[in-house]
């Protein structure tokens, strides 16, 4: 389920996204600190959610590869930016996995440290396209989730905010959380127009957000 200002994807994106992902998707790189970023190659879309949010699924889900991004119930796992690329088949994409934010039994220093990391790594990114702030649709945008979108507004980093475990919620309730969810962005400068609902579990919108990467990617050249 969509909700956007934008033109829908038609059968051929969506197939042509769909092949996009199928190739042999591996980890390649992880960093704790800026200047440990690997080498830059083609085009970066990175992932932004609070712990728990289902971040790691969703990745697994749209790569099609169950085991790519450690999933964990323990929330605050990631605690570094993890980039995955197609490896000697199509490397015009790097997935980047940001640490999770909001998890309150992380040490603020600790916190501290990652988001410095995220903030280092959004200026200095320069073939960074897009990042895809992921909500969990039963809960909508927090003041957390709020705080880090007012960043990459005054950043200028382009976003997407992508909804996730949309399955939860009832055919009525999907459609007014898209909506609220859209209503709370589309005043924002850098926020994308669009607001995807999706789930890793059933799969829905998934084929919608390889087309919306895919999308971009060929804005990108």
């Amino acid at each position: 389920m969509t909700t956007s200002t934008t033109k829908p994807y038609d059968a051929e994106e969506i197939e042509a996204a769909r092949k996009l992902f199928e190739g042999p998707w591996d980890f390649v790189w992880a960093s704790t600190k800026i200047d440990d970023l690997p080498p830059m190659v083609g085009q970066e879309i990175a992932f932004a959610g609070r712990s728990n949010v289902g971040k790691s699924s969703l990745i697994n889900a749209l790569t099609r590869r169950n085991a790519l991004a450690r999933t964990s119930h323990t929330p605050g796992r990631t605690q570094q930016l993890n980039f995955f690329r197609q490896v000697g088949h199509d490397e015009r994409l790097t997935i980047v996995d940001m640490p999770g934010y909001g998890y309150a039994a992380v040490g603020k220093e600790k916190v501290a440290a990652w988001t410095r990391l995220i903030h280092d790594y959004l200026r200095g990114r320069t073939n960074l396209m897009r990042v895809y702030v992921l909500i969990d649709a039963r809960h909508g945008v927090k003041d957390v989730d709020g705080a880090v979108l007012e960043t990459l507004d005054k950043a200028a980093v382009s976003y997407q905010v992508v909804l996730t475990k949309g399955d939860a919620l009832k055919k009525a309730d999907q459609q007014f959380m898209t909506e609220a969810t859209y209503d709370e962005i589309k005043r924002r400068p850098a926020a994308f127009p669009e607001v995807l609902l999706t789930s890793s579990e059933t799969g829905m919108g998934i084929p919608e957000f390889r087309a919306a990467i895919g999308r971009v990617l060929a804005e990108h050249g």
